[in-house]
């Protein structure tokens, strides 16, 4: 599998390599554990030596070792009906497990352990690229569409494989955009924008109420993805929900930048992009009070804005919402083993070898590989063994619409926030201002996901103890994505407390002890909550004003 491969290329920009060889050394010290290991594994395969036996003459018999929850690459019955398939899916998870021993034998018991983690990490790279269901020979689905179609579903596979190779340098097209057209079916809500320098377009949205909340919301999105999460389709658009309920909604959309912005820094994106935005939002608008909110990194952009206006006595700020961002990097999650000294040191070189961008392509791989069995070998039996077509998903078509980091901002970010915790220790200076977050008095609410693998929940819930001013902290279902684009339905849930306590007391656990499950989106709740503090009824701003008058249909020119 390409992306694998390119991992364990010659340049190993993460340092797998060698950090797995030095959890294999530590486990070749550790004989006893070694032999437990190898023990176990013996163990299960003379038990899965039987239980074959047993499926072979059709006598009813559980499995060995049962898949984990939520794992769907062996659902098809073949798997548990066929001898000689349940022996091939039995014998790859009882070596998934042996390789979970053998790390676990030469793991240094500090789970902090950047060895520990990183090996661990291409372990499970390698197990999931070598599962049999990726193979034409071993998948009984592929083996059954070849027989079905006369072997034309192993052509299309083979030519959709080189396509990617070609292409997408090996990762496995995710899904179908044809069928998806911004402004048409993303990204699609009505406005205009109403402003614009070399880093960002600001949108103002139309109006979808007769009358208006006095205090204006400005959307604060990543810049290393497109705005559109936040405005993503009809009917799956947080800005469209925010509009239908009585608000006043500007998006601040990122450029994507090329080598002619290279040198931009945090400050930078701080002056030309929040704090810019926040003068437009005022002028158009004469509100002299402003919502923010903002997700992941625009997140913690916001939350850095906001520390930076109250160092300066700027209170026009009225509320801060964050979705699913960090702000406290102590415990990072997956990211942390791409943000140590010697992997930053690999990217900076490889910034510079591309004029100083950071590519698209690597961010997106970067998170794609994160979660490697649903974001890229889920896409393998269908796409490259049966010829499938590529699934039409809105939500996949905006993770496919990267862009590119400039190199000098990018490495700031990294080192100063993944690396040393500056924010959170209360020592970062940004826009000419130390950033103490314990004098924000705004109210925040700040939402987590539960399966979010890019901001654990329990990393998100860290800012309830940095900030000074009144927490309301929710806990949604989804993941990173998921957990955003999450309107009304069946699915949905949130868990919190009762209305007006305050989370800031306790770590996550507890909080979560005390927390109550509701059915629903977090988004109505949000809006009880954010309707509280947005002010009288009013007739709506007019969009663009004299000073600011629109330029152009929204979603603008930069998203493009």
């Amino acid at each position: 599998m390409a992306p694998v491969i390119e991992f364990l290329g010659k340049n190993d920009p993460l340092g797998l390599v060698p950090a797995t060889v030095t959890v294999l050394q530590r486990a070749l010290k550790s004989p006893l554990a070694m032999f437990n290991a190898y023990a176990r594994l013996g163990q299960g395969m003379v038990q899965l030596q039987m239980a074959t036996t047993a499926k072979a003459v059709g006598v009813a018999t559980e499995p060995v070792l049962a898949p984990e929850p939520g794992d769907r690459r062996f659902t098809e019955r073949t798997w548990s009906d066929n001898a000689a398939f349940f022996a091939l899916q039995q014998t790859y998870q009882l070596a998934c497990r042996f390789a979970e021993d053998v790390l676990k034998a030469g793991s240094s018991g500090d789970p902090d352990d950047l060895n520990d983690r990183k090996a661990a990490f291409l372990v499970r790279l390698a197990t999931e690229a070598l599962s049999p269901t990726n193979f034409p020979a071993t998948n009984p689905e592929a083996l059954i569409r070849a027989f079905q179609t006369g072997g034309q579903s192993l052509v299309k596979g083979a030519a959709n494989m080189l396509e990617d190779y070609v292409e997408r340098g090996g990762i496995p097209e995710q899904v179908d955009s044809s069928g998806f057209e911004l402004g048409d079916n993303l990204a699609a809500t009505p406005g205009k924008v109403v402003f614009r320098n070399d880093l960002i377009e600001l949108i103002q949205y139309a109006p979808q109420t007769e009358q208006v909340h006095a205090v204006p919301i400005l959307c604060s999105p990543p810049w290393i993805n497109k705005f559109y999460v936040m405005d993503l389709a009809p009917g799956r658009s947080l800005v469209e929900w925010m509009l239908t309920h009585n608000r006043t909604v500007f998006m601040i959309s990122y450029r994507d930048p090329g080598v002619e912005l290279s040198h931009l820094t945090m400050d930078d994106y701080l002056a030309q992009g929040v704090l810019t935005a926040l003068d437009v939002v005022e002028e158009i608008t004469g509100a002299p009070k402003i919502d923010v909110m903002g997700l992941c990194l625009g997140g913690a952009m916001a939350t850095m804005g906001v520390a930076n206006l109250t160092a300066k006595g700027d209170k026009r700020v009225n509320s801060l919402t964050t979705l699913n961002t960090l702000i406290d990097y102590s415990e990072p999650g997956e990211l942390g083993i791409f943000t140590d000294d010697q992997t930053l040191k690999r990217m900076r070189a490889r910034m510079a070898d591309r004029g100083g961008v950071l590519p698209a392509k690597d961010m997106s791989t970067t998170f794609d590989l994160l979660r490697a069995r649903d974001l890229v070998f889920r896409y393998v039996p269908g796409r490259w063994l049966m010829g499938d077509k590529s699934p039409a998903f809105d939500v996949l078509v905006w993770n496919a619409d990267s862009v590119r980091m400039p190199a000098t901002m990018h490495t700031e970010y990294l080192e100063a926030l993944y690396g040393q915790n500056r924010l959170a220790r209360g020592d970062y200076e940004l826009g000419g201002e130390r950033l103490d977050l314990k004098n924000v008095k705004v109210d925040l609410y700040v939402v987590g996901a539960i399966n979010d693998h890019i901001v654990p929940w329990t990393s998100s819930f860290a800012v309830t103890g940095l900030t000074g001013g009144k927490v309301r902290y929710v806990l949604s279902n989804g993941g990173h994505i998921a957990g955003v684009v999450n309107p009304p339905g069946p699915k949905a849930w949130y868990e919190a407390l009762p209305a007006g306590k305050d989370s800031t007391t306790g770590t996550a656990e507890s909080w979560r002890g005390s927390a109550t499950r509701t059915p629903g989106t977090w988004w109505e709740d949000w809006v009880t909550w954010a309707t509280k503090r947005a002010g009288k009824l009013v007739d709506p701003p007019q969009l663009g004003s004299e000073k600011h008058p629109p330029l152009t249909d929204a979603p603008g020119d930069y998203v493009r």
